[in-house]
């Protein structure tokens, strides 16, 4: 249970439905991470959370899942050459925890995909890549600022 006392609907304007964002390439970081367990109860999934970092979708968030110890070895390892792409990306090649790839700018390839459950389109999660590398621009020298507040010179 949340405490609410002081919130009032009327005060503030309601969020609408969420269409997935198109499909491209996008700066994102990792903003969220959490080890679950599968549906079956036979295994667990990193998910992770992408939140983009440019315009027009700032503030959008898309998620991966990664079946990390399932019983199907190649689900797992699909789940691990995933998160060997993720580590690449952002530099971080021998992770001890998630948190140490939260926060630092990645280049992120979204699809669209009809769900086979709804028949709804969502966002999938389908590359993983320094940033700039995909887009060509150049990579900037070490600063103790991250990248994304950064200003432009």
């Amino acid at each position: 249970m949340a405490d609410l006392r002081g919130f009032d609907a009327n005060a503030v304007e309601p969020t609408t439905e969420f269409d997935p964002v198109p499909a491209g390439k996008y700066l994102a970081v990792i903003t969220d991470s959490e080890f679950k367990a599968t549906k079956s109860g036979q295994g667990h999934f990193l998910e992770l959370t992408f939140e983009i970092l440019e315009e027009p979708f700032k503030g959008r968030k898309v998620w991966a899942r990664l079946n990390l110890d399932n019983p199907n070895e190649t689900a797992v390892r699909i789940a691990r050459a995933e998160l060997s792409a993720i580590c690449r990306a952002v530099g971080v090649m021998t992770p001890n925890d998630s948190l140490e790839l939260h926060n630092l700018p990645l280049t992120i390839t979204v699809k669209c995909r009809k769900r086979p459950d709804s028949d709804e389109i969502d966002n999938v999660i389908k590359g993983y890549a320094r940033k700039g590398a995909a887009t060509g621009q150049p990579q900037q020298a070490p600063t103790s600022t991250p990248p994304w507040r950064r200003t432009a010179v």
